[in-house]
């Protein structure tokens, strides 16, 4: 799994006079497979995922992920760290389902015959194969997130971090995502509400105001988000 080294790490917003501090005192090491985030909206948890891929660049500190600065290096780590957003409709880029997943691999200059044959095992792996030809944007909300997220993992990303996947989905739909990530070879950083779908992973970080407040096992850090929350 790949190292995610996050050293005295501060992120401010705003311009002189309205300046909010997002994240303070972030000072962290992660390799397990298997990662949640949980707080509250505006608790500095979707900054953090956004850390990850260079998304977002510290004001102050280091972020590094397998090696890799995300301030300096920022090409090689997202090569390497996939994202899913909340909202697949941000990410879906090309006219059809087929074409949306290829886009990735084209980018990188695999040959023709390389990425078709790739692209009809991806949809197949989460169950889109019979959409391939589809217009993406008339998908239902959880095959545009399958869709987002088959379009991340053909890629074939060394980690995978969701911000809040499920949130829009209905309970068949986000048991669907979960089932898929949950038998990813890949690290995960999963952002989330739905404190049920951290119950199998290795470790739970809370966020509050900005600061890593608990990390521990699941239960042990969903216990002390509930208090907090209480």
């Amino acid at each position: 799994m790949p190292l995610i080294e996050i050293a005295d790490v501060r992120h401010v917003v705003g311009q002189a006079g309205a300046r909010r501090v997002v994240l303070d005192e972030l000072d962290v090491r992660l390799d397990e497979q298997r990662i949640g985030v949980v707080g509250a909206n505006g608790s500095g948890k979707s900054t953090f995922a956004r850390l990850l891929n260079g998304l977002v660049l510290p004001t102050a500190g280091r972020v590094v992920v397998g090696g890799f600065d995300t301030r300096s290096h920022g090409r090689d780590v997202r090569r390497r760290v996939g994202f899913c957003f909340t909202d697949p409709d941000a990410q879906i880029v090309m006219p059809t389902v087929a074409e949306d997943v290829a886009f990735g691999l084209q980018r990188r200059g695999r040959d023709r015959a390389e990425i078709d044959a790739t692209v009809r095992r991806a949809l197949t792996d989460v169950g889109l194969d019979h959409l391939a030809d589809s217009p993406a944007h008339s998908l239902s909300g959880g095959e545009k997130q399958l869709l987002a997220l088959c379009s991340v993992l053909v890629t074939e990303p060394d980690l995978l971090v969701l911000d809040e996947p499920t949130t829009l989905l209905d309970l068949r739909n986000a048991a669907r995502i979960a089932e898929v990530v949950a038998g990813l070879r890949q690290q995960v950083v999963l952002v989330t509400h739905q404190l049920d779908l951290l119950d199998a992973y290795d470790r739970v970080l809370v966020f509050d105001q900005g600061r890593l407040v608990a990390d521990d096992t699941p239960a042990a850090a969903v216990a002390a988000y509930r208090a907090l929350m209480a």
